[in-house]
């Protein structure tokens, strides 16, 4: 194992949970062992996921090894952020007022609704027959 410190943050979206680590490196972003651009093809995703570095400077400075796990693309790519926003506050508890002001260090709480008995779905009803 090598000497280099590794900052750990935890980050979960919708029903996505991501385990992230960064270390010093030169900028390489490394999902479930595949790099970003295989894992997320969408730039938007990608976007997503780098903000917490850009606004806190540190883009190019730290590699991030993630782990990430169920849900779908956007809310992986949301719990990754997360986990990098938090993983940042180790590196440095300066960065937390520029994180926290670009709402970066919230957890977003929405979720799917569940699918209530005798309906469609969450709020769907089947169709009214009057005769």
């Amino acid at each position: 194992m090598d000497a280099t410190p590794r900052y750990y943050g935890t980050g979960r979206r919708k029903a996505s949970v991501a385990r992230v680590w960064l270390q010093a490196g030169d900028g390489k972003i490394e999902v479930n062992d595949r790099s970003v651009d295989d894992f997320f093809p969408r730039p938007t995703l990608k976007m997503v996921m780098v903000q917490p570095l850009r606004i806190a400077g540190v883009e190019g400075k730290f590699d991030v090894i993630a782990n990430v796990a169920g849900g779908g693309a956007t809310g992986q790519a949301g719990a990754i952020r997360l986990g990098i926003a938090r993983a940042l506050l180790h590196v440095d508890a300066a960065m937390r007022s520029g994180l926290k002001k670009a709402g970066l260090l919230t957890r977003d709480p929405r979720a799917k609704e569940r699918r209530k008995y005798g309906q469609k779905g969450a709020r769907a009803r089947f169709q009214f027959s009057k005769r």
